[in-house]
């Protein structure tokens, strides 16, 4: 069984999030999700809509995902890897090379973001309705 995984916080679920866990899912037969704990988000000031127990609900009802896992720190990435037995670990474009350190443990993979939807830009654009 070739397994893949991806990280992420995945708040606001939108298209783009499942584009990726779909191709994600076609790269192998078994798919992990790490999704940020809310203390990690904490860690890197960043603030999420849902709780971590939320987001872990969505993704879990997704059909491309087979198991979520909960993302503590940066430093986990190897260790998810090896004790997951993990073939290809795969993240967004914008995140290119910064964890080809991997690449010692599995194939690494960057994949090309949906354009024209972020949570970014869901964000803004409810901030802008909000101030209209």
């Amino acid at each position: 069984m070739k397994k893949v995984i991806t990280y992420g916080t995945f708040d606001l679920l939108h298209w783009g999030h499942v584009n990726l866990l779909r191709r994600a899912k076609e790269m192998g037969d078994y798919l992990i999700v790490a999704i940020s704990s809310d203390e990690f988000n904490k860690l890197k000031d960043k603030k999420s809509y849902h709780s971590f127990e939320n987001r872990k609900m969505i993704l879990e009802a997704i059909r491309y995902v087979d198991e979520v896992i909960a993302e503590e720190s940066w430093d986990q990435k190897v260790h998810d890897v090896v004790d997951h037995n993990v073939d290809v670990f795969v993240m967004g474009s914008d995140w290119e090379g910064k964890f080809d350190f991997l690449k010692d443990h599995c194939e690494v993979v960057y994949l090309p973001r949906t354009v024209g939807i972020s949570t970014s830009k869901i964000k803004d654009d409810l901030l802008e309705v909000d101030n209209g």
